[in-house]
């Protein structure tokens, strides 16, 4: 039997009144997602939020970033949404990242990387790269520490901050301090045992998934790559310290567990919890979850601050 908190029951109750994300086109599910009653919620203050622009070949993606209270040189988090590399933008996780801002003490960049099927893989995970050496060259103008880069997302958003990680590593690019994976997509299997037991009801199904992953992909050699499917890859030494995050409600469940468990045998150091009660989605639904999404932020500082990656501006 599931275990279930209060509030993943009260969102439970919400989503499952929608219509099923999966029989729909994408942009049928954007128009949706923005023209759903607008919830207010309360949003921290920062000392200053910015939007730029990212060069990315030819084009440009948007940068949304959170300065918080104090003189810097701060730590730098950058930020990678979550919503299947189909759905989802800067505004879904806008209240989080103002969170994690003041809780940690970072310049928060949130990345508008391009969005699947338009952009197909391998396009949102290069954008969210090139994010990261964007972050890197222009640290000073962001008041930021150039040696202290943290990556850092949920779901889709985990799956980019582990996939830049083992890129930046492959192609000696910017040192990365810590990787955040807030329930990430490691694989692209759907054959956990997580996946057998909330494949339907618990708001990421595993018909969706296989929704956003049809999206996502150009073929079925993608799901074999290590940049879509980050435990697939063969080596995972002399990655960035990490810390994992999963709900207990998941379909995505499992494969962040067997991340963590290769990151620590190939000799990384990892931090892992498990937010029991809670399910899919929960860390940018400050409606819903503010206390526990509080919580994991609490958690989040603390790994950072263990392993020396805050600066105390107080």
């Amino acid at each position: 039997m599931s275990n279930l908190s209060p509030e993943s029951k009260v969102y439970l109750e919400g989503f499952n009144e929608m219509p099923a994300m999966h029989t729909m086109e994408a942009r049928a599910v954007r128009e949706m997602m923005t023209q759903a009653p607008l919830v207010e919620v309360e949003l921290a203050a920062v000392a200053n939020v910015e939007d730029r622009l990212i060069s990315v070949g030819d084009a440009e993606i948007k940068a949304r970033i959170y300065t918080p209270e104090g003189s810097g040189p701060f730590p730098l988090f950058i930020y990678y949404h979550g919503g299947g590399w189909v759905i989802g933008d800067l505004e879904m996780v806008d209240p989080s990242c103002r969170m994690i801002a003041n809780k940690t003490g970072s310049v928060v960049v949130s990345v508008d990387y391009r969005l699947s099927p338009e952009y197909k893989y391998p396009v949102p995970f290069n954008d969210s790269y090139e994010a990261l050496k964007w972050v890197h060259e222009n640290a000073v103008d962001l008041n930021g520490d150039p040696s202290n880069i943290i990556v850092g997302g949920d779901s889709a958003g985990g799956n980019l901050s582990a996939a830049v990680a083992l890129r930046s590593r492959d192609e000696n690019g910017p040192n990365i301090s810590a990787q955040i994976l807030i329930y990430p997509v490691t694989n692209l299997s759907y054959d956990t045992p997580s996946y057998k037991q909330f494949q339907k009801g618990y708001g990421l199904d595993k018909e969706l998934m296989v929704w956003f992953v049809d999206h996502y992909v150009r073929d079925e050699d993608d799901k074999k790559d290590k940049y879509a499917a980050p435990l697939v890859a063969k080596d995972l030494n002399n990655l960035p310290p990490a810390f994992v995050i999963t709900a207990e409600n998941d379909v995505l469940r499992d494969e962040g567990h067997a991340y963590a468990k290769r990151l620590k045998e190939a000799g990384v150091k990892v931090d892992t919890f498990l937010e029991e009660g809670l399910v899919h989605g929960y860390f940018t639904n400050m409606a819903v979850f503010q206390e526990r999404i509080k919580g994991t932020i609490s958690k989040i500082e603390k790994f950072l601050s263990k392993n020396n990656h805050r600066i105390d501006n107080t």
